[in-house]
């Protein structure tokens, strides 16, 4: 996923454990998927199911591997499987720990930030990022019990206006909401990209996303809801 000057807002598609789905998001147009490497998250797939649903991905859509205080061998293992993966981390990893085990498996990594579902000006994210300067972008989610988001969004508006970082943007995101996040945080970072989940999940009998199970029209609706956001606000160059 390449990040400098970019005409578009890019988009991650995360949690993905089935062929299906992967090929639905290729279909839509997004530049990234990801697999959860998280045995005790639901949409947990191991290092051999995430390399075969990896080898499906054509040229220029980047797989990213999401790991929450998994072990340097367990990470390196995990990424030999999945050539030019990019690592995302999302537990309690630390800057050394990050740089670390990217170096290792030579890979570009990511961090995610837990950002407090309100009063989000009480998380320092610039210093969270200055902290954090090798890592390729910082995650922003929601900081909610246990790792992830859980579907949830935080409080855009009250981020600080200038993050030395590029920014991805997480938590909660739907085809609803995700151009009044690009308003409220295009510009704070060098630059914006998604990454969304529950919000592209296929309803269950129960009226609520099935954990892992995406939606082929859902992924088709957040795409065209960034591309519309993008027409009306630009990326400057």
């Amino acid at each position: 996923m390449s990040f400098p000057a970019p005409d578009r807002t890019r988009i991650k598609i995360c949690g993905l454990t089935r062929e299906h789905d992967v090929d639905a998001a290729v279909a839509a147009g997004v530049d990234a998927i990801g697999f959860v490497l998280y045995p005790k998250s639901p949409r947990y797939v191991n290092p051999a199911r995430a390399a075969q649903l990896a080898a499906q991905l054509p040229p220029m859509v980047t797989p990213v591997l999401l790991f929450v205080n998994a072990s340097a061998d367990e990470i390196a293992v995990a990424s030999a499987g999945v050539p030019g993966a990019c690592l995302q981390f999302h537990g309690d990893e630390s800057a050394a720990d990050c740089a670390a085990i990217a170096a290792r498996c030579a890979r570009p990594y990511w961090r995610a930030a837990r950002i407090p579902v309100q009063g989000g000006d009480t998380f320092d994210l610039v210093k969270f990022a200055h902290d954090f300067a090798s890592a390729q972008a910082v995650l922003l989610d929601a900081h909610v019990e246990g790792f992830g988001g859980g579907g949830k969004t935080f409080d855009w508006s009250r981020l600080p206006p200038s993050v030395p970082a590029h920014l991805v943007l997480s938590g909660g995101l739907t085809p609803a909401n995700v151009s009044a996040g690009i308003t409220a945080l295009r510009g704070r970072g060098r630059s914006l990209a998604l990454d969304v989940s529950s919000g592209v999940e296929a309803d269950g009998p129960d009226g609520k996303p099935q954990k892992g199970i995406k939606d082929a029209d859902k992924i088709q609706q957040f795409v065209a809801a960034v591309r519309a956001a993008d027409a009306r606000y630009p990326i400057a160059p």
